[in-house]
């Protein structure tokens, strides 16, 4: 829980404390301390005793038998366990056996993958610094950073993880990164002198605070902690965090609809055949004797536990799993099974910009000189003011380079790299121009200035922002030559300039002049110079990111872009890689803040980009999109988007730049962080509910073929069609590797084709039911007619007429499985030999129905009669019509699906 502090400060109207509204005195005053001393030990004692150490609280993990309990807690197990029960009273040991195998494999296989997650809150933890410089009793400590108090001064040297939210009251060239916490692409300049509005300010521009979690990059400072533990920026994500649900996916949802429905049916029309052959018989006889009532309550359970799909469990476990296996090959690793299905229903993926789908890395694109403007691989080093323009960024910079390994500010590295590019090495330049003095970079100048040595002179170089450096130019190098800089060119300059920023890129100019003498100041310095030109950098999209987008918009795929840069760069990004184009697409966190979740609810679909935002907004945003029914997709890598990661449908991690605490709160990890794995999970995810969807309607077709043909025979007055132990054998010997095989079906090269799904869809939605009910029609009267042609066949003969049912009701089934691998595809068309497991299924479950028949011992168990091979032709025969007829069906289905294409033309 968050803790309320001891004291008061100007808060927002959500009750959030502003210490970025407060003034350093101010800030100082209402946390009684002096900046010179610091806190007392005491008193850093007793403030910890009122606000607790600053650590997160973690998440109270699930106990195993709580985990196994939730697994154990579905309509379809309790079916499971009560048909289990009914076979073992029934004699029936090896299907209860069966039964019970796949309850407990599927509870275990649950335990196992829920107790790998939940992680996020443990990983934030970790994310806090252990060791944080404190002033306490006017003398620097080091000292654990779960011992930090409120009021402590803490302070800040590069390299140094933020231990705390701090409002800063020094600030000497700081800046920080953000990114994991913000969205920001570079570090932000900070200044302690600031009083921010309170009204237009976002997380990201508050640049007079220092958030947990955060890295020191340059420069250094102090700041008073103002915030510890769960009261922090981080904190709140934390709390985020913890207050998400754990949501079922769609197939969970249907499946257990599914499950329920099932029950009801099933024990109902049982009931039914169970009362109508003891009524027929009442009446007929007037009376019912005993064997006859014990035969057909045999049969009405025996068909009641065959026509609960017991496999389907199991087999959906089993397929998710190959699919993950699978998917880890493509560089997708998935915490959660069913997140593979998920991901294949997601309309919507809103992704983070920074470092998915940017390089998450500045580099420099373009270059302008006076006269020359254009893309940065067009620089030519042999130019003497392009050159000039390269030695000026590399020698004016503090950062350090090679293509193995780099240091600083990501800024100045990409500039060093750019050098680098052209053959102009740092420490190469450093050796024939070393330096002899800096004036400092500062966020007032915006401008930073070395002086090298340089043959006989002393070379003076500085870099800053152009509308800075302009100002402090009198001379402009063109050509070979150096000439002066009018009113006129300084506009000229200037304009170029703005195109970049308009552009969103990160301008930085640079300017030189040659001095005889070492006698300088800072004063004298950066005056009379020679303006060189100036570069433009920006953290550039993924390349492979562009065709991914394309792909998902042919897949129905929504790409919404959600960033904590400004609205200026999200925009160029996103109008680069095809997401938005209309700046009417892109709003704001300030714009966010304005207007009610209701209201975001109704203006979500217009929208395409989210700039400058939190992770609050994030997890806002997420919402309204699944309030407007969409199946949504969150991905990231930072800290700001654990809360939405959270929140959505399902949330993809990138693994090489991602956070551990974005891993923790995600369902999906891209191993490669590369985009376009996402649309190779797509069509893995739709290709895995279709196989899902196949064995549904296999196995409960199946299941219906058979009810219906014993419910036939027994109200036409014929001797029972099957006895128990036929029903619950051809019920063990589909309902496995037939209905396993469809499940690992090879995918439909053209699923990417096709509109995302509803979520509310059906299962037995697009002609699934109509399959369902026409083939259970057709099994069923193909049984029946082998028992008629049986009877006839064998004069009379029950037990011959019983055994060729019994033969075409399992042949006919495995045959029916090859109908099911495409809706309208024929058989030739997806390639019958290519799912070799569907071919090895149908082998197998020929080769143990002939065993049984014709297999003496196991014969007289099954009470059936040999066949001959007149026999197993006849069997061959009726049973294959299955194919034919949806084959039939498949032609006209065809035929349908082109008519509206030919009425476009």
């Amino acid at each position: 829980m968050r803790r309320k502090p001891y004291y008061t400060v100007y808060r927002s109207s959500a009750g959030e404390p502003m210490w970025y509204a407060k003034d350093v005195k101010s800030t100082l005053k209402e946390l009684d301390v002096d900046p010179t001393t610091g806190l007392s030990e005491k008193e850093a004692e007793r403030r910890l005793i009122i606000h607790g150490l600053n650590k997160l609280v973690e998440k109270k993990r699930k106990s195993v038998l709580r985990l196994l309990v939730e697994q154990m807690n579905n309509v379809l197990i309790y079916i499971l366990i009560a048909a289990a029960g009914i076979s073992a009273a029934l004699g029936e040991g090896t299907d209860a056996v069966i039964i019970g195998i796949v309850v407990i494999l599927n509870a275990i296989i649950g335990v196992i993958q829920e107790s790998k997650a939940e992680k996020a809150l443990e990983e934030l933890k970790r994310l806090s610094s252990p060791k944080a410089v404190v002033r306490r009793e006017g003398q620097l400590k080091e000292i654990s950073s779960e011992t930090i108090a409120p009021g402590d001064i803490i302070i800040l040297e590069a390299g140094r993880i933020v231990p705390c939210d701090l409002r800063l009251v020094e600030a000497a060239n700081l800046r920080v990164e953000e990114s994991a916490l913000t969205g920001e692409s570079v570090p932000v300049e900070k200044d302690a002198r600031l009083v921010l509005d309170p009204k237009d300010t976002s997380l990201g521009d508050q640049r007079n605070m220092a958030f947990m979690s955060t890295i020191t990059t340059y420069g250094r400072g102090a700041g008073i902690a103002v915030g510890t533990a769960m009261n922090t920026e981080i904190g709140k994500i934390a709390t985020l965090l913890e207050k998400e649900e754990d949501e079922h996916t769609p197939l969970q949802e249907k499946l257990d609809r599914l499950a329920r429905s099932l029950g009801f049916v099933i024990l109902a029309l049982c009931a039914l055949m169970f009362g109508i052959s003891v009524g027929k018989q009442l009446i007929s006889t007037g009376g019912i004797p005993r064997d006859y009532l014990f035969q057909w309550f045999l049969t009405a359970v025996s068909l009641a536990v065959a026509a609960i799909p017991e496999g389907l469990p199991a087999i959906v476990t089993i397929v998710l799993a190959l699919g993950v296996q699978k998917m880890i090959r493509q560089h997708a690793i998935v915490r959660k099974l069913p997140a593979v299905e998920t991901l294949g229903s997601v309309n919507i993926i809103c992704t983070d910009k920074t470092g998915t789908l940017t390089q998450n890395r500045m580099t420099v694109t373009r270059f302008y000189t006076e006269g020359t403007y254009g893309d940065i691989s067009s620089l030519d080093p042999k130019n003497p003011v392009h050159r000039m323009l390269l030695m000026s960024i590399v020698l004016c910079n503090d950062a350090g380079y090679s293509p193995e390994a780099s240091a600083g500010d990501p800024t100045e590295i990409a500039l060093l790299e750019a050098g680098y590019r052209f053959s102009l090495d740092k420490e190469d330049l450093l050796q024939t121009h070393p330096r002899v003095y800096e004036v400092p970079f500062d966020s007032v100048r915006k401008l930073m200035t070395t002086v090298h040595t340089d043959a006989e002179s002393y070379l003076v170089v500085t870099k800053g922002a152009p509308q800075n450096l302009i100002r402090i130019c009198s001379k402009v190098y063109k050509g070979d030559r150096v000439i002066q800089l009018t009113d006129e060119l300084k506009f000229r300059i200037m304009e170029q300039a703005d195109s970049m920023s308009r552009d969103a890129l990160r301008v930085l100019g640079a300017a030189f002049k040659k001095v005889s003498s070492a006698e300088y100041s800072p004063a004298t310095v950066e005056e009379e110079l020679v303006f060189v030109g100036f570069v433009g950098m920006i953290d550039p999209p993924r390349l492979e990111v562009k065709d991914s987008i394309a792909l998902c918009k042919r897949a129905g795929v929504k790409t919404i872009m959600i960033t904590g840069d400004h609205k200026n760069t999200a925009f160029a990004i996103a109008r680069e890689l095809g997401i938005a184009e209309h700046r009417s697409e892109v709003i704001d966190g300030l714009e966010l803040d304005t207007i009610s979740q209701g209201e975001l609810n109704r203006r979500v679909a217009q929208l395409r980009v989210f700039a400058r935002v939190s992770p609050e907004h994030k997890v806002k945003i997420v919402k309204a999109l699944k309030a407007s029914g969409a199946v949504v997709s969150m991905t990231g890598d930072g800290v700001n988007d654990a809360p939405s990661l959270k929140a959505a449908d399902i949330g993809v991690a990138m693994g090489r730049v991602g956070t551990d605490v974005a891993k923790g709160a995600s369902d999906m990890i891209l191993t490669d962080d590369n985009f376009k794995t996402i649309v190779a999970a797509v069509e893995e995810g739709r290709n895995i509910f279709k196989n899902i969807k196949k064995t549904v309607i296999f196995l409960l077709s199946s299941n219906a073929g058979e009810f219906l043909s014993v419910f036939t025979a027994m109200l036409l007055g014929w001797p029972p069609l099957l006895l128990p132990i036929h029903i619950l054998w051809v019920n063990l010997i589909t309902d496995t590797l037939p209905a396993l095989s469809l499940g690992v079906d090879p995918g439909d090269p053209d699923v990417l084709g096709e509109p995302p799904r509803s979520q509310a869809e059906s299962l037995f939605a697009r002609g699934a039911g109509t399959s369902i009910i026409g083939n259970g029609v057709l099994i069923g009267i193909i049984t029946l007619f082998a028992y008629m042609v049986g009877f006839k066949m064998y004069e009379g003969s029950v037990l011959h007429a019983r055994t060729l049912a019994f033969a075409v009701l399992s042949v006919s089934q495995l045959f029916h499985a090859f109908n099911l691998r495409h809706t309208s595809k024929s058989i030739v068309q997806v390639g019958s030999l290519i799912n070799r497991y569907l071919i090895g299924a149908l082998g197998v479950g020929w080769l143990l129905q002939f065993l049984v028949i014709n297999f003496s011992p196991l014969a007289s168990v099954f009470k059936v009669m040999p066949l001959q091979a007149r026999d197993w032709l006849i069997v061959a025969g009726i049973s294959v019509q299955t194919i034919v007829f949806n084959e039939i069906v498949k032609v006209f289905v065809r035929l349908v699906r082109k008519k509206p294409n030919k009425g476009m033309r």
